[in-house]
């Protein structure tokens, strides 16, 4: 009598709780890096809009041609729909013929978001 022998086919209850569990690392991972990729983008379009705001205010003194005094001045600025803080500080240089201005920019809450410095000259 030849008897076959029947082999079970098919997963055992071990290999698809393995399964399972690399799949749910695999998709917590994948959620972890589109949450990064979303924050990037945010802070991307926050940066950027504040660099308009202290450029725009920059451009604007030296369109006036006059030559700034030393001190401190704040601004406004709508940019996207955003509201910002911004600060000039002007600072004299070693050359008492250039000025050193550093526009600051904050969020509307008040959260530091970018800085740029520049030399306004004497005209």
């Amino acid at each position: 009598m030849n008897r076959r022998r029947h082999s079970a086919q098919g997963f055992t209850l071990i290999e698809v709780l393995v399964a399972l569990a690399i799949v749910g690392i695999t998709l917590a991972a994948g959620l972890k890096a589109a949450s990064a990729l979303t924050d990037n983008a945010e802070r991307l379009a926050l940066v950027s809009a504040a660099q308009w705001c202290a450029e725009n205010q920059l451009v604007e003194l030296r369109l006036s041609r006059q030559f700034p005094g030393v001190g401190e001045q704040d601004f406004a600025c709508r940019q996207l729909g955003r509201d910002y803080q911004g600060r000039l500080l002007v600072s004299p240089t070693p050359n008492p013929n250039f000025r050193r201005v550093d526009a600051r920019i904050a969020s509307a809450e008040g959260q530091p978001l970018l800085a740029i410095s520049t030399i306004l000259g004497r005209f």
